[in-house]
C-alpha cells in the first residue's frame, strides 16, 4: 500500500499547475538528468514530466507527436494562469483551499479506492438482504406492475395447443416437466421461470396484450389469460402479481439490496480509513489546533 501511495504522490509532483513542487525539492543532479523542455514565466516543464504521457504509445512517431501536443497544452495552460492572475483577484486562503480540494480529489480518491478494494467484503448473505429489506421496505415502492407467470407462445396450427392450455390452467406440479419439454420442442417462445418476478410489460411485449387498456383489472380478474392473433396463441398463467405503489417481494429487489449494502460498506471503509489516519496523527502529535481569537 505504501508503495502505491508513494507513486501517487510522486505523480502529482509533475502536474504542471502553478510551478510549485508540493512534496520535495529536486537536487542539482536530478535537474541535470531531467532537462527543461519548456518554460513560462519561471515555471518549467521537464523531460520527466512527459513520461506518463508517452509511456502507453506504441511507436516513436506517436510518442513524439503526443509529447509535442502535451507541451503546447502545458504552455497554453501556463499562459492562461499568468493572464488570469493579472485579471482576477483571489485571496491566498481561497487559493490554498482550492489547491487542497484539488489534491484531495486527485490523490485521496485513489488512496481510498485502493484501500476499499483491498478490504471490501463483497459477500452479501441472504440474512443481510432479509434484514435490510425488513427495515427499509418503504424505500422499494414499485413503479411498475410485476408478476410471477408462465408464458407460452404457440403456432395456432399445432395440435399441442390443447395440451398446453390444459396444463397451464391446472398448474400442477406433475405437469411442470412435461410442459417444459413441450415448450422446448413446439413453442415459438416461452417463459417458465415461475419463481422469478418479472415486469409485466416485459413478458407481454410483442403480444396482443400490449393493447390492453386496463391491465390492473385484467390481472385482478384472471389468473389464466389467452389471447391470439392471425398466427399465434399466447398463453399466460398468472401465479402472483404486485401493482404499482405496492412493496415488491424481496426476491425482486435482491440484487438492488446487495448493491446498496456493498456501497454502504464502501462508505464505512472510507470513514474507517480517515479515522485511522486521524487518530494515528493525533497520537503522534502531527497536527495542532489553535484556539480561535
Amino acid at each position: 500500500m505504501l508503495s502505491k501511495i508513494n507513486s501517487i504522490l510522486l505523480s502529482f509532483v509533475f502536474l504542471p499547475m502553478v510551478g510549485c513542487d508540493f512534496f520535495k525539492f529536486k537536487t542539482a543532479e536530478e535537474e541535470k538528468n531531467n532537462p527543461v523542455v519548456a518554460t513560462v514565466d519561471g515555471n518549467s516543464l521537464r523531460h520527466a514530466d512527459l513520461d506518463f504521457v508517452t509511456k502507453e504509445t506504441q511507436g516513436l512517431a506517436d510518442s513524439t507527436n503526443l509529447a509535442k501536443r502535451y507541451v503546447q497544452s502545458w504552455i497554453k495552460k501556463q499562459l492562461m494562469i499568468k493572464a488570469a492572475s493579472k485579471n482576477i483577484t483571489i485571496s491566498q486562503a481561497e487559493l490554498d483551499k482550492k489547491l487542497l480540494d484539488y489534491k484531495y480529489a486527485l490523490i485521496v480518491y485513489q488512496f481510498e479506492k485502493d484501500y476499499i478494494e483491498e478490504n471490501l467484503d463483497r459477500e452479501v448473505s441472504e440474512e443481510d438482504i432479509a434484514t435490510y429489506y425488513q427495515k427499509n421496505q418503504e424505500n422499494f415502492t414499485l413503479k411498475e406492475i410485476i408478476v410471477r407467470s408462465n408464458f407460452i407462445k404457440m403456432e395456432k396450427t399445432l395440435s399441442q395447443n390443447t395440451q398446453v392450455e390444459r396444463m397451464l390452467k391446472r398448474n400442477e406440479e406433475d405437469d411442470r416437466h412435461k410442459l417444459r419439454d413441450l415448450a422446448l420442442k413446439s413453442a415459438t417462445n416461452y417463459f417458465l421461470e415461475d419463481s422469478t418476478w418479472i415486469k409485466f410489460e416485459d413478458i407481454i411485449i410483442n403480444t396482443p396484450l400490449t393493447e390492453t387498456t386496463n391491465v390492473v383489472q385484467l390481472l385482478q380478474q384472471n389468473d389464466f389469460i389467452k389471447v391470439e392473433d392471425d398466427t399465434y396463441n399466447y398463453y399466460f398463467k398468472i401465479l402472483d402479481f404486485k401493482l404499482q405503489d405496492q412493496v415488491p417481494p424481496v426476491e425482486f429487489v435482491k440484487d438492488e439490496i446487495s448493491k446498496i449494502i456493498i456501497n454502504k460498506r464502501k462508505v464505512s471503509l472510507a470513514e474507517e480509513l480517515q479515522n485511522q489516519i486521524y487518530n494515528r496523527a493525533l497520537e503522534n502529535n502531527e497536527f495542532k489546533i489553535y484556539e480561535q481569537p
